[in-house]
């Protein structure tokens, strides 16, 4: 029987090309800075993101963690949707970790309101802690892989520049964000004054995310990523797919794009409950009434998807997902009801 895996795009297989790179990937120990398939693949991603610097490290939940610790103090409070994948699915980090406060507000598929955003913002009062960070996320993961347009990302940037604070992304899928918009990377990342993004998603390395900003935050992100023991040695063996990623990948995010649309209509025509307006990369969440016991029968024809909670479910498109591979989805769906 034949598997289908859209669990996520974290299920991704690495590339021929991946694999050949790692065989002649040039090695050092990265803790010296001494690997030099680390040191292109840093400059790269720098390059790619508009900012001065960059730091591989071994996932996005690492990344982010690092991040918010690079850009604040204990004590302090982080503005963070309150679907937000660093909210949500990390462990609680930010607190058990980072010591920091969380103050959550609720975006419109995955965006946030500037003036919700200045509203969160602590006044400077001795009873009370001092915000000092916003994080947006981009695509959102629960809202459905919805977008954050550069000029929403601005209005934010704006609000957050002129009360002195930092405004993080977490881009794990900013790639796709820039795809599905037809625009550079850089006109998203410009108005953050540093970005996360995933290597081992939708790039479909088989690890990896980088971080990306200003020379001096990276010096001090790198001094977290030894601390939480995510200094690694000849990591160009991680690197080298990085590069091909980065080179090769990322315009063929777009075949995603096009199998996630295929699938959500479809799942309209079955008459599942979609929001088709939220399919807006290669993210797609339905309704079902029971998700688990959903989950559990498509299993017995293969199909694996995520329990998204309350009757959701999560389907995700990725390389490795053709056409006929959502064909046989629909058809396979349209049999079971």
């Amino acid at each position: 029987m034949r598997t289908i895996d859209l669990r996520s795009d974290t299920v991704t297989k690495p590339s021929k090309e991946m694999l050949e790179s790692i065989l002649n990937a040039e090695l050092g120990d990265d803790v010296y800075g001494e690997d030099p398939t680390v040191d292109k693949l840093e400059e790269i991603a720098a390059e790619k993101m508009g900012k001065e610097d960059a730091l591989l490290v071994t996932s996005g939940t690492q990344g982010n963690l690092i991040s918010v610790m690079a850009n604040t103090n204990k004590g302090e409070e982080v503005i963070l949707d309150s679907e937000s994948h660093i909210y949500y699915y990390e462990v609680g980090g930010i607190a058990a970790v980072a010591n920091l406060l969380v103050k959550l507000i609720k975006g419109r598929m995955g965006v946030l309101d500037p003036e919700d955003v200045e509203d969160a913002i602590r006044p400077k009062n001795i009873h009370m802690p001092i915000t000092s960070l916003v994080c947006i996320e981009n695509t959102h993961n629960r809202a459905g892989g919805t977008v954050w347009k550069p000029e929403q990302i601005k209005a934010v940037s704006d609000v957050v520049e002129d009360k002195g604070l930092k405004l993080y992304m977490d881009g794990a899928r900013i790639f796709n964000s820039a795809v599905a918009q037809n625009i550079d990377v850089r006109k998203m990342a410009r108005y953050v004054d540093n970005v996360m993004f995933c290597l081992s998603k939708g790039l479909a390395c088989p690890v990896g995310s980088m971080i990306c900003g200003t020379e001096e935050f990276i010096e001090k992100a790198r001094k977290y990523r030894k601390m939480f023991g995510g200094g690694m040695r000849q990591a160009g063996i991680i690197a080298a797919p990085g590069i091909i990623a980065l080179e090769s990948m990322v315009e063929r995010l777009k075949e995603d794009h096009e199998n996630a649309k295929i699938l959500a209509r479809g799942l309209k025509d079955l008459n599942f409950r979609i929001d088709l307006k939220r399919v807006q990369t290669n993210i797609v969440v339905f309704e079902v009434e029971n998700s688990e016991k959903f989950i559990s029968e498509i299993n017995k024809h293969g199909i694996k998807a995520s329990n998204f909670g309350k009757g959701k479910v999560r389907m995700v498109t990725h390389y490795g997902i053709e056409k006929e591979d959502i064909k046989y989805v629909l058809d396979t769906l349209e049999t079971i009801l």
